[in-house]
């Protein structure tokens, strides 16, 4: 997991996962037969980990429904000044890398992102008799990803903060304008 997030899936070298792993690699392959089925199993477990490592917490940090969306988000603001700006979504990287895939990484990676999504469209609806009735939770939670991913890219990539923090402002301000006057 730590090589894929560093480097990318097509940067890590089989040499490098055994040196890490410090095992020969003849372990590695017993466990898996290429190093896409081993991009499948950090796959699956970053979608094990989403909920308790992610989502969780910051759900703990906020009562209210549209707080915990932005609760989210600082948690990513905080591992991108953590990482001294190196930090960059797992996910969002990888997905960036599975064009010449097989078709279960890419479900994979698009299992990912829709149970992201998912926990922050439950959030909005969980916050829906604040919102106005024409408001889709489903669709709004994908624009949430959005703004996270593309803040969160332009954050490392200018090793600046204020990019990420511009985009979580207009998001909060555009949540303001969904609300029931």
């Amino acid at each position: 997991m730590q090589l894929f997030w560093e480097h990318g899936y097509e940067r890590t070298a089989i040499s490098d996962i055994v040196a890490a792993a410090r095992v020969r690699s003849g372990s590695l392959y017993h466990f898996f037969a290429t190093k896409e089925e081993l991009l499948i199993a950090v796959l699956e477990a970053y979608l094990g980990a989403l909920q308790p490592q992610v989502m969780d917490p910051a759900f703990a940090a906020a009562a209210d429904p549209l707080e915990r969306v932005f609760a989210v988000l600082d948690g990513y603001r905080r591992a991108i000044l953590g990482t001294d700006f190196r930090y960059r979504c797992p996910i969002g990287s990888l997905a960036l890398e599975m064009q010449n895939a097989s078709t279960r990484a890419r479900e994979l990676v698009d299992r990912n992102f829709a149970a992201w999504r998912a926990s922050i469209a439950s959030c909005l609806r969980d916050a829906s008799p604040a919102l106005r009735d024409d408001v889709d939770s489903d669709s709004l939670a994908a624009f949430v990803l959005t703004v996270m991913e593309g803040g969160v890219m332009q954050a490392s990539a200018e090793r600046a903060i204020e990019r990420y923090d511009e985009s979580v402002r207009h998001l909060r301000t555009y949540l303001a304008s969904l609300q029931r006057r």
